[in-house]
């Protein structure tokens, strides 16, 4: 079983940048591909961004891409989340999860079955 604790979030003007951190507690993590989703009020769960157990290979939703970086320490157990020009529109609560060993459709959000607690990031204009 994997526990994890996503931290970071706040406030941030458009523009700016986070760094989310999602610190994973339990057997097995360093043998997960780990991902990044988020919910914005009134909207449902969405794919942000996911990396293999290695760290070699991730990939993001095309509303991130080139402004987001995944990355992982498996030495610390913690996969982070580098947000840079932040944009209103990524207002959201971010959440980490672990995905389920052999599936490869890594933005389906039934792929993976730990999920931390969330992290409200909000980015004003």
């Amino acid at each position: 079983q994997v526990q994890l604790v996503e931290s970071g979030g706040g406030l941030v003007q458009a523009g700016g940048s986070l760094r989310l951190s999602c610190a994973a507690s339990g057997r097995g993590f360093s043998s997960r591909a780990m991902g990044w989703f988020r919910q914005a009020p009134g909207k449902e769960r969405e794919f942000v961004a996911t990396i293999s157990w290695s760290g070699r290979s991730t990939y993001y939703a095309d509303s991130v891409k080139g402004r987001f970086t995944i990355s992982r320490d498996n030495a610390k157990n913690t996969v982070y989340l580098q947000m840079n020009s932040l944009r209103p529109e990524d207002t959201a609560v971010y959440y980490c999860a672990a995905r389920i060993p052999g599936y490869s459709d890594y933005e389906n959000l039934i792929r993976y079955d730990y999920w931390g607690q969330g992290t409200q990031v909000t980015v004003s204009s």
